[in-house]
């Protein structure tokens, strides 16, 4: 056999296979290009959702007025939001079809407040025409809560203010958990570093095991509208958790759109936190009528009868300067 012959069988033969690699090369090509450009679009949309959380009405619900880390959380206008920026990033803002076809693929949202959580998922209900119907719904404010087995339940928060139910008293006791070491006869509330450690675990394993509920539900809901692809919550490594717990924000979790021959998986997270200026506290002193100011980081036994952006608009008003330990010097 001729070397031209050889070629021509050579060719035959294994020019299918490389026109098939080179089909899969370019198709890995565009997933990855579409996994990018899908990635970049749910990071924007959770930090723009995120951000609205700090959007407050009144200013007992502004971060600093009771805890540094308590603000109301907007879901609303984080849901909102999140939905606007995921629409755009995707190029289906004006495709309502589209839209409520993206939502079949993310199978839960959390916004972690400062109290308790609330994750927005498929839910069904029964209309007045007695059918059932499946939409996305917020559930309850699911709380931080922890029992200790002896019948004492605490009320966790984003810090260490607490609320607990002492089992064998009957009593209710809050406030800051410095402020009730010895107080309550709840062991846990006695020494700060187990009560900061049983805290933070708490509070990720409530959402954990919520999460995964609802996810696995979602596959229920899921295969009635002739989706198979199997969702499942994601491995998320203990130091983003420890991240997502620090203040108040948005967790998206997004699975299974469909990239060639592949499966779109990714999830998110994105903090409300505000970057605030000092806020100072204008307290009077019971029994003297003293007229003390302190940063709002500082707890003092005085009754706060003004708030303030500055040291000088409180000197201005006849208060005097208190400082704790933990004052950031400003």
């Amino acid at each position: 056999m001729r070397i031209t012959d050889l070629a021509i069988v050579f060719t035959a033969v294994f020019f299918p296979f490389f026109l098939l690699i080179s089909i899969h090369t370019e198709n890995i090509s565009e997933a990855a290009f579409v996994e990018m450009k899908y990635s970049a679009g749910l990071r924007a949309a959770v930090q723009d959702g995120g951000e609205m959380l700090n959007i407050n009405e009144t200013q007992a619900e502004e971060a600093g007025y009771v805890s540094f880390k308590k603000f109301r959380a907007d879901k609303e206008g984080a849901l909102s939001t999140f939905s606007n920026t995921m629409y755009i990033n995707m190029g289906i803002e004006d495709d309502v079809h589209a839209q409520a076809a993206l939502w079949w693929y993310i199978p839960a949202l959390v916004v972690v407040d400062y109290d308790g959580y609330y994750i927005y998922s498929m839910q069904t209900y029964t209309g007045a025409d007695g059918e059932e119907s499946m939409s996305h719904a917020w559930s309850p404010k699911i709380p931080y809560g922890y029992s200790d087995g002896n019948g004492n339940s605490i009320h966790f928060t984003l810090d260490n203010q607490v609320e607990i139910y002492n089992g064998t008293s009957k009593l209710w006791y809050s406030g800051f958990q410095s402020e009730l070491v010895g107080k309550t006869g709840v062991p846990l509330l006695d020494n700060s570093n187990t009560f900061e450690e049983i805290r933070r675990i708490t509070i990720v394993n409530s959402i954990q095991d919520d999460l995964a509920y609802f996810i696995k539900r979602h596959n229920t809901l899921a295969m009635r509208n002739g989706i198979s692809y199997r969702f499942s919550l994601p491995l998320i490594a203990q130091e983003e958790w420890n991240n997502t717990i620090n203040d108040i924000g948005l967790m998206a979790f997004v699975q299974g759109i469909p990239i060639g021959d592949r499966f779109y998986n990714n999830y998110s997270l994105g903090g409300g936190r505000l970057i605030k200026t000092p806020v100072y506290n204008g307290g009077v002193e019971a029994g003297t009528g003293n007229k003390y100011y302190y940063r709002d980081t500082c707890s003092f036994p005085y009754e706060v009868h003004e708030v303030f952006n500055s040291r000088r608009e409180a000197a201005a008003s006849g208060y005097r300067e208190k400082v704790c330990y933990n004052e950031d010097v400003k």
